[in-house]
């Protein structure tokens, strides 16, 4: 390491970020993603310039483009400069290739966003490097207050907006979700002077994912109204309330077999099952 944990200071410190290729949720378009983004605006303010990016992956137009966005993230009038590029094949399990990367130069702290937005998305590569290395893992990190001897002070994002200090010993890696501050604006410029420094790490095929089968994702279904009341006056007239639309029928005396036929065609008209 450039210098002694134990001495570490906040001024001194060493941070990478894990960039991937984002893809934009109605146009489909690759993008820089947001969470990872949001990880490289926590990075700036911790040590600026010197800010590492990593992306193990292909380099083509697309990728080009969306990395280029991260590269623009500028900071004081200065751009991150470049981004460490190991190309790997399309079919490859970058795990392998990021733990020999991140052990020949290892930073401080290692950020990442908490899951892909592209390719598996499963959110364990973080877990996966954390082992190997043998480092901590923080998850949901909302903000780093101070570093002190080798110990960053943390704030852990908790469901319905509640923090909790935590305190790791670094190196460490921690995951960025959400409530992370969101990304500044990409500037043009810096993005298009950044550079791609290409290392050459052999790609480790995987042997899992080659097994999947993979299909486009069905549309999830449609809820049922639920009503929802703060009240016993209003839950009390929510259920007295006639029903709307007129389109139901009173099954009386019916057989199982005539209710389930009922219930059926009732969720298919709301929208809840989908004929194949």
């Amino acid at each position: 390491m450039p210098h002694d944990v134990a001495t570490l200071a906040e001024a001194e410190l060493n941070v990478a970020v894990l960039v991937s290729v984002g893809r934009h949720p109605l146009t489909a378009r690759a993008r820089r993603a947001d969470q990872d983004a949001r990880a490289v605006e926590m990075a700036l303010g911790l040590a600026g310039p010197r800010t590492r990016l990593i992306h193990a992956g292909q380099h083509d137009a697309d990728s080009d483009a969306a990395l280029r966005g991260y590269l623009g993230m500028a900071s004081g009038g200065l751009g991150i400069g470049e981004i460490a590029l190991i190309e790997q094949a399309l079919d490859a399990d970058v795990t392998a290739a990021l733990i020999e990367t991140l052990r020949a130069a290892p930073p401080h702290l290692l950020l990442a966003g908490s899951r892909a937005e592209t390719g598996e998305g499963s959110g364990l590569l973080p877990f996966l490097l954390a082992e190997a290395l043998g480092w901590p893992i923080v998850t949901g990190l909302a903000a780093v207050e101070r570093v002190e001897h080798g110990v960053a002070t943390v704030l852990q994002a908790l469901p319905r907006g509640q923090r909790r200090r935590l305190r790791v010993r670094l190196p460490a890696i921690a995951t960025v979700e959400s409530s992370a501050p969101a990304a500044r604006q990409s500037a043009f410029g810096p993005a298009r002077r950044g550079e791609f420094e290409i290392r050459e790490c052999p790609s480790v095929a995987d042997d899992a994912q080659a097994e999947w089968h993979v299909q486009p994702a069905r549309k999830r279904p449609k809820r049922l109204k639920i009503v929802t009341a703060t009240s016993a006056r209003d839950r009390f007239k929510a259920a007295a309330a006639k029903a709307q639309g007129g389109g139901g029928r009173v099954l009386d005396a019916a057989t199982p077999e005539q209710g389930a036929e009922a219930i059926f065609k009732l969720l298919k008209d709301e929208g809840v099952l989908h004929s194949r």
